[in-house]
């Protein structure tokens, strides 16, 4: 206890004459840590003094001991030296460390605690080599030990002693590539392939990862992951490995393997701790090779609760209300990954009973719902969105959903389908609600029957979440406090100044940045007896419309978002880059 007393002192001491924290927050740290039982460096962190980067180089200062970070490309572990036999990974992640590089008897490791002697001692016994500390934050560390354990040490293993099986699998001969099928196929169903495509199937479920893109270059693989809707770089596979993956991907989804001139799709399904996986498969030829994206739905992490996928009361009595009724069109808007097809799942799931016969027709089917008869668009064989639209009026519907509304026979199918008794759901891909309106129009369908049938319009867009675990108090101008409040048309709206509006910092729980998940902003739109009169007289005029719902007491999606922000789930920017002003 005395050692530890003495070491978070010293680094109290360092933190001060460093300008990263004031007196009285190296009191109040102090504090914390002794009630606690914990370490000086976690207080800080939890208290939101400084971060663990400015910890870091402010000890690496004092010390003199080298800074390592992702960010200065230190902090990386030298491949071809067996540094997973010096230090096993058993080992690493038990004392939070990473071994670096090795040179004439020098070991470089990177640790979080320069100050640990014991460790130090341990590391020369264990390896027999001298010890050269780096300083380095432990969530840089453990995210690093991740990616050389189990991504790096698996595409090693991955490639054995021969990285040339893709010069093996395609001949270049007189300027034209000749793909060798007997050896491409041999080389997918290897277990070099095989493992590989799992460590990067593995990573993206672990990271929560919405999407996969493997794309080849001139000299490089880039391997990407979208998660909450960005997209991030990690470690690539070897570009001569690349063939080999594309091939086995292929062989997964029963696509063509020798076809590598024209786009394909297909699917598969992985079982992952006990949660069912579906990936949808789309490879398209480039200019350098084939670009792969998988998109991955767990079936099992899918919100099907009303309640819980961001709507506001009004606006989920709103939809529920026009769900419910007996006929009439239904349109969710939004561009493509938007969440259009969870919402609609979420209602389909709310109104779902014995009583009433639900079908739809979707491309491709995503959420599987028991008691819902749901089909696969099959265009090749004539299973289109309009011809299954005509087969389902003879199965005694009460509810269709139709994926989307692509084209005019379809329009005009659901249209038909809605003035004979049939509720209709649907999509369309416009940038708000309303403009649903005008899109269908110009399909044909004549303004006095989509007054007459019409229910609700709505749309929706992602916002991504802060995490909870590290999002700070934002500065935020007080006029632009006091707009946000006003915009967001809360029924009791507060006092601007009593507002707290959070950024993000990023932290070890959030993978460093700053968001964890996210939710769906809407805008939804009744439509009620004013805007039918507009429909009617005035066919696609916006500026009605949206005039006639502003005086009805409806909200559009930058208000939804701005309430988010008002409660502390989100950013002001993050609602400002998903919406557009009317």
């Amino acid at each position: 206890m005395e050692n530890e007393g003495r070491m978070s002192l010293t680094l109290a001491d360092a933190l001060v004459a460093g300008g990263v924290l004031s007196e009285e927050q190296r009191e109040k740290a102090l504090r914390l840590a002794r009630q606690s039982k914990g370490q000086f460096a976690d207080a800080v962190v939890k208290l939101g003094f400084c971060r663990e980067e400015d910890i870091a180089v402010a000890v690496a200062k004092q010390q003199n001991i080298p800074y390592a970070s992702r960010e200065n490309k230190i902090l990386k572990a030298e491949k071809g030296q067996g540094l997973e036999k010096v230090i096993p990974e058993s080992y690493a992640r038990q004392n939070c460390l990473l071994p670096l590089f090795q040179d004439e008897g020098v070991l470089a490791v990177a640790i979080s605690d320069p100050d640990n002697v014991l460790l130090l001692d341990n590391l020369k016994l264990l390896t027999g080599l001298e010890i050269q500390p780096f300083i380095a934050t432990k969530t840089q560390i453990i995210k690093t030990i991740d990616e050389f354990y189990l991504g790096g040490n698996v595409i090693d293993r991955t490639l054995g002693a021969k990285p040339a099986e893709e010069e093996a699998a395609a001949e270049e001969t007189g300027g034209e590539e000749r793909l060798n099928l007997d050896q491409v196929a041999a080389y997918a169903h290897g277990a070099q392939a095989i493992t590989l495509v799992n460590a990067i199937l593995k990573q993206a479920i672990q990271e929560r990862s919405s999407d996969i893109h493997i794309e080849k270059f001139d000299e490089r693989v880039v391997l990407r992951f979208r998660i909450d809707g960005v997209l991030y770089e990690r470690t690539p596979p070897p570009r001569a490995m690349f063939n080999a993956i594309v091939s086995r991907l292929k062989i997964l989804s029963r696509l063509d393997i020798a076809e590598r001139r024209l786009p394909q799709d297909g699917q598969f399904s992985i079982k992952v701790q006990n949660r069912v996986i579906d990936l949808r498969v789309s490879i398209c030829p480039c200019v350098f090779g084939e670009k792969v994206v998988l998109r991955l739905l767990d079936k099992g992490a899918v919100e099907l609760d009303i309640n819980k996928i961001g709507l506001e009361a009004r606006q989920r009595d709103d939809m529920l209300e026009a769900a419910r009724r007996p006929h009439g069109l239904f349109f969710m808007t939004g561009p493509t990954g938007s969440g259009k097809t969870t919402t609609l799942g979420a209602i389909l799931h709310a109104i779902r009973s014995p009583e009433i016969n639900i079908m739809t027709i979707e491309d491709p089917v995503e959420l599987k719902i028991e008691g819902i008869n749901q089909v696969q668009v099959r265009s090749n064989i004539g299973l289109t969105f309009a011809s299954a639209l005509r087969s389902f009026l003879r199965q005694d519907p009460d509810v269709i959903l139709v994926g989307e509304v692509r084209d005019q026979e379809t329009a005009q199918t659901c249209l038909r389908a809605a003035l004979t008794g049939h509720l209709v759901i649907s999509t369309l891909h416009t940038n708000d609600a309303l403009s649903c309106v005008v899109r269908l129009i110009d399909m044909g369908i004549e303004p006095f029957l989509l007054a007459n049938s019409l229910q609700l319009a709505a749309a929706q867009r992602l916002v991504r979440l802060l995490c909870p675990h590290c999002r700070k108090p934002a500065k935020v101008p007080p006029e632009l406090a006091a707009q946000v409040v006003r915009d967001a048309l809360l029924e009791q709206p507060p006092d601007p100044a009593s507002v707290v509006f959070y950024e993000p910092r990023g932290c070890e729980k959030c993978a460093r940045t700053g968001y964890v998940g996210r939710k769906a902003i809407y805008e939804v739109y009744k439509i009620d007896a004013a805007m039918r009169e507009i429909i009617y007289r005035h066919g696609g005029d916006l500026a009605r419309l949206r005039q006639a719902a502003e005086s009805s007491g409806m909200w559009s999606m930058r208000a939804s978002g701005f309430r988010k922000a008002v409660a502390g789930l989100t950013t002001i920017d993050e609602v400002m880059s998903v919406t557009v002003l009317d």
